[in-house]
């Protein structure tokens, strides 16, 4: 599977209480789980930048990765990017490949 980096920038009405944030987590977790099983989640960091959150997950293909998206959009709360992710060994075999052919 792929791996994908999904930036989350939550819009400033989107959160009225800070207990607000651990529902509205719960409820999107829940959607993801329930309409997009095939992702898998790797991880999620709270960010201090112009991003939100900053998750890493696995999809087998661009569609799912932006169904994911989707899904976290649909709150109505949020904007989002997703950026494929290549692991640093795979992409050196790859520049590698590149190199012998030029």
């Amino acid at each position: 599977m792929a791996t994908y980096i999904m930036l989350t920038r939550l819009s400033p009405d989107a959160i009225t209480e800070p207990d607000s944030i651990k529902e509205l987590g719960r409820r999107v977790i829940d959607k993801l789980n329930a309409e997009c099983p095939e992702a898998n989640w790797l991880s999620s960091y709270a960010t201090l930048g112009p991003y939100d959150y900053l998750d890493l997950f696995e999809a087998p293909d661009n569609e799912t990765a932006a169904k994911v998206a989707v899904i976290v959009r649909s709150f109505g709360h949020a904007t989002t990017e997703i950026w494929p992710a290549t692991p640093w060994e795979r992409f050196l075999e790859v520049v590698s490949a590149a190199s012998d052919e030029g």
